[in-house]
């Protein structure tokens, strides 16, 4: 399994899901305090929102879900023989959940390669949504899950 995943900034969560769950006639997946995501069928897309007011309307960041954090290994190592910049995060919390993912940078924007591993406990909800794009707290001190401004190093 792969996906593209588009991570969205939106200003009302609420009627960000209420629009996309008609737009793709699905509902969410996961939906938590400022967070919502989709998986999508037809098309294959992993859809995030992020409740960002301050960003509203922006692309948070960009991504390619796969199955195992084998493929996110293989990313890793076909990436780096392109010559290309890679930042690898293996079991991070991030979005509400456990994953193994390599960053990659080039052409204006940030992708993720990501594979999710378990879903984050329910406790974890505030310091997941902090530790993520899409909040204020993670544009003023951006972290190591989703930091668009910090520029990756070679892996």
């Amino acid at each position: 399994m792969a996906r593209v995943q588009l991570a969205l900034n939106v200003t009302d969560l609420d009627e960000a899901v209420a629009f996309y769950s008609r737009l793709f006639e699905t509902e969410p997946a996961k939906r938590r305090p400022g967070y919502a995501n989709f998986a999508v069928a037809d098309p294959p897309l992993k859809l995030v929102l992020f409740e960002n007011p301050a960003q509203a309307g922006t692309l948070n960041h960009l991504g390619v879900e796969v199955g195992t954090s084998d493929d996110v290994v293989s990313a890793t190592r076909r990436l780096a023989a392109e010559g290309l910049p890679t930042r690898v995060e293996d079991g991070v919390t991030c979005c509400h959940a456990l994953q193994d993912k390599v960053w990659v940078s080039g052409a204006d924007t940030q992708w993720e390669v990501y594979t999710v591993l378990a879903d984050a406990p329910s406790g974890h909800d505030a310091a997941a949504v902090s530790a993520c794009c899409g909040t204020a707290e993670a544009d003023a001190a951006p972290s190591v899950c989703c930091a668009a401004s910090a520029s990756p190093t070679s892996v």
